[in-house]
């Protein structure tokens, strides 16, 4: 399956497996196994959504923003909990307007479910641990 690094954004072609002990990027052989959100820009998205086997997870905030910052912690520490399973990804409304508009956004924090390049599923305001950890589970 093809998994984009998290470090360095390069498409990895990983075997599917139910665990890994071990996985590094062929590109800058940092582990794929170290999970953590990837900044998405008008410039390396499309490119993302693309070469993605696994559901790619979304979250459209800003940095103005109560409800995100306080999701923002959540968001990071659910991703450490799937490593090949799922990509975590933010993308700054601020800074990235273009793609707000692109996406219809109309209120963040917004989370958006990609599988295979489609949109697939979306919701909008933040949630606890345990509520997004079960609404991850549902698309890996």
């Amino acid at each position: 399956m093809k998994i984009i690094c998290p470090h360095c954004q390069a498409v990895n072609n990983v075997p599917k497996k139910d665990e890994y002990k071990k996985a590094n990027c062929g590109k800058c052989k940092n582990s794929l196994l170290e999970v953590k959100p990837i900044d998405l820009t008008s410039s390396n998205l499309d490119k993302i959504l693309k070469n993605s086997d696994v559901p790619i997870i979304v979250d459209f905030w800003a940095p103005w923003c109560g409800p995100c910052k306080s999701f923002a912690p959540v968001f990071e520490d659910t991703a450490m909990g799937f490593p090949l399973k799922a990509l975590f990804a933010k993308v700054n409304t601020e800074t990235e307007q273009f793609l707000g508009s692109r996406f219809k956004i109309r209120s963040i924090p917004t989370l958006v479910i990609f599988k295979d390049g489609k949109e697939i599923e979306r919701v909008s305001g933040s949630m606890d641990a345990h509520s997004f950890e079960n609404f991850v589970r549902r698309f890996v």
